[in-house]
């Protein structure tokens, strides 16, 4: 026989939702979005919905629409967020309604402030003015009905955010959402800041997008195809230092044959890299395989060589070499975002419910860098998961990160 009682029909209950007390200081900032609602004949206030939200990404037992709008009508939820009942009605429409840009101003505000004390240090001879900027696109898989979505065929539906993420601080600072099919090269050429050192992978070699980047009086670090045409006008000698680096030359080129060679109006540094790394986990290496780019080069994932471009005539080879290793940061952030965060399962069908989704989310993120001064990993969620439904106190989450901070 099926129970059907309201309790059975319960995802949860409120001795499963504590850990209110970190949202004190989000309060303030999201007061803002207070004079928004959903609808005038409905009491949703864009606030009360972000705080939702977030109660979404830091309490595992809210895992869908409904079980946010299930918490809305718990007593200690209306009382320590401040947010009143809301229908699923009310929750679906305010994800069409609501500015993603006002929340977008909280994420900007966050951004700012926060940095993460186990981001990589400043290399030697990077000027304090320059950020250091990885870029990179990551694709989130979108239901069949989402249309505006389609990507590469009638089945193939998803959506494409396009981060910049602050490598010297360990946080995001920017983000678009388009459908999947978007131009990674053009989202990121409309939204180039000035005084950054962009990091950039093989999907954004354009000579084009590289002269805007120096227009934008921006520098980047980018990768090159090693067949790439060039003409050299100086060889650079290189120290024991580049060597040990696995620098192989340094040159200063016009970069670019006839037809691509015009799109730069200065000259460029091309470097050769030779990499080494050590098989993972101890593993005996993999064998070798044609690099699909250049159709000529054997490479392992172990050991090969690697060609980059940069307009940055003064830091050494060896600093440009560790700086393209740095792009590793935002693939390790995207772990994150997408797996242990959870932002795969989408809330909303629509754009406009995505991108609140998303600065949610990025929020979350921000958050957990501020409350514990580290980039955020899979083992302070679930920490602050514990703390948020009872299992474990103030105290027992502040413990192991005062000890990784002693560890620094």
């Amino acid at each position: 026989m099926n129970d059907t009682s309201a309790e059975s029909l319960q995802p949860f209950s409120e001795k499963d939702l504590t850990g209110f007390n970190y949202f004190k200081h989000l309060r303030g900032l999201l007061e803002r979005l207070h004079t928004q609602r959903a609808h005038p004949n409905r009491n949703l206030h864009y606030d009360e919905y972000a705080c939702l939200l977030l109660l979404y990404f830091f309490n595992p037992v809210v895992t869908s629409l409904r079980g946010i709008q299930f918490a809305s009508g718990l007593e200690r939820v209306q009382k320590d967020l401040g947010v009143k009942r809301s229908s699923l009605g009310s929750l679906s429409e305010a994800a069409n309604v609501f500015d993603p840009n006002l929340l977008k101003g909280v994420f900007d505000a966050l951004a700012a402030q926060a940095g993460a004390a186990d981001a990589p240090q400043r290399p030697a001879g990077v000027p304090e003015a320059l950020s250091i900027v990885a870029a990179d696109g990551t694709l989130l898989e979108a239901l069949p009905k989402m249309l505006w979505a389609l990507w590469l065929g009638p089945h193939d539906h998803a959506v494409k955010l396009h981060f910049q993420f602050d490598v010297l601080r360990g946080v995001p600072i920017d983000v678009a959402l388009t459908p999947g099919n978007g131009n990674e090269k053009e989202t990121l050429a409309g939204r180039l800041r000035a005084a950054c050192l962009y990091v950039l992978d093989r999907g954004y070699r354009d000579y084009a997008f590289f002269q805007k980047i120096i227009d934008a009086k921006s520098s980047f670090v980018a990768r090159l195809q090693g067949n790439a045409d060039y003409e050299v006008i100086e060889t650079r000698p290189l120290s024991d230092a580049a060597r040990a680096a696995g620098v192989e030359s340094d040159q200063i080129v016009w970069l670019g044959g006839k037809k691509s060679g015009p799109n730069l109006r200065q000259p460029l540094r091309r470097l050769k890299i030779h990499v080494k790394n050590p098989p993972p986990h101890g593993l005996k290496p993999r064998g070798t395989r044609v690099d699909s780019k250049t159709k000529q080069i054997r490479i392992s994932e172990e050991e090969f060589d690697m060609w980059l471009v940069t307009d940055r005539m003064d830091l050494l080879p060896e600093i440009i070499a560790l700086l393209y290793r740095y792009r590793w940061q935002i693939e390790i952030f995207f772990r994150w975002f997408k797996c242990v965060l959870g932002c795969k399962h989408l809330l909303s069908q629509s754009e406009n419910g995505i991108r609140i989704q998303m600065y949610a989310a990025l929020i979350a993120s921000l958050l957990i860098v501020l409350w514990t001064g580290r980039k955020p990993t899979k083992r302070t969620l679930e920490m602050l998961q514990f703390h948020f439904q009872g299992w474990a106190s103030a105290s027992e989450v502040d413990a192991p990160i005062a000890s990784l901070k002693l560890a620094e």
